[in-house]
């Protein structure tokens, strides 16, 4: 069984920080890209950040300057750090992988539960 599992979310005032850290498990051959997307109420899902394996990444306009996203290959985890948010920032945020399953023949996305947070003007 694969689980993406992530961890600290919250509620902060504008201005403040929060880091947001996903682990993924289970039999993993391999893991492509891994990313941060947030679901705000009334809107889509949105794509926050991305980190592929090689390093390289990628953020939304909104986010440039603020977030940084981190990843630990060895760990199989990526983390998002967040900086000088805003209320507009306040959503449910997930972890998604591209990853290889033991005894699956192609790869897919997960996705992890989700994780609020709440930024407070």
């Amino acid at each position: 069984q694969v689980q993406l599992v992530e961890s600290g979310g919250g509620l902060v005032q504008a201005g403040g920080s929060l880091r947001l850290s996903c682990a993924a498990s289970g039999s993993i051959f391999s893991i492509n890209d891994m990313g941060w997307y947030r679901q705000a109420p009334g809107n889509q899902r949105e794509l926050v950040a991305s980190i592929n394996s090689s390093g390289y990444t990628n953020y939304t306009d909104s986010v440039k300057g603020r977030f940084t996203i981190f990843r630990d290959n060895a760990k199989n985890t990526v983390a998002l750090q967040m900086n000088s948010l805003k209320p507009e920032d306040t959503a449910v945020y997930y972890c998604k992988a591209n990853m290889l399953i033991r005894g699956r023949p192609r790869r897919a996305d997960y996705w992890g539960q989700g994780t609020q947070v709440t930024v407070s003007s």
